[in-house]
């Protein structure tokens, strides 16, 4: 038996308006490859690579493509277990509106253009 279609939109919808600002250990990210088991793989804006986990909320509702972004809640690294390093929060799905956000980075601009 599947999800409730409701769980399915309420997912939907978070993921539709992008939040004011960030916390200090949130950052967007750019996936870069799907490991398995809800793990990707995720480029952060400083060059860095960091193994994420996909929060359970939007396991088997919303699919993350290679290329597409998201909202990373890093863990601090003192209170990190094993290899994963945060879990990701938000799936970017309207990302002109995300675009605007101030802090939206320009490397993920330049990336996309020069993909194009």
């Amino acid at each position: 038996m599947g999800r409730p279609k409701r769980d399915v939109r309420a997912a939907a919808e978070e993921s539709t308006t992008p939040p004011d600002q960030l916390t200090d250990l949130q950052s967007l990210a750019k996936i870069i490859k799907a490991e398995g088991n809800s793990l990707y793989s995720c480029s952060l804006p400083d060059q860095r690579t960091v193994l994420v986990e996909l929060a359970a909320r939007f396991r088997n509702t919303i699919w993350i493509k290679r290329g597409g972004y998201v909202l990373v809640d890093l863990v601090p690294a003192d209170e990190q277990k094993g290899k994963v390093e945060g879990e990701i929060v938000n799936v970017v799905r309207e990302e002109k509106e995300w675009r605007k956000q101030r802090y939206w980075s320009v490397d993920f601009r330049a990336s996309h253009y020069r993909n194009l």
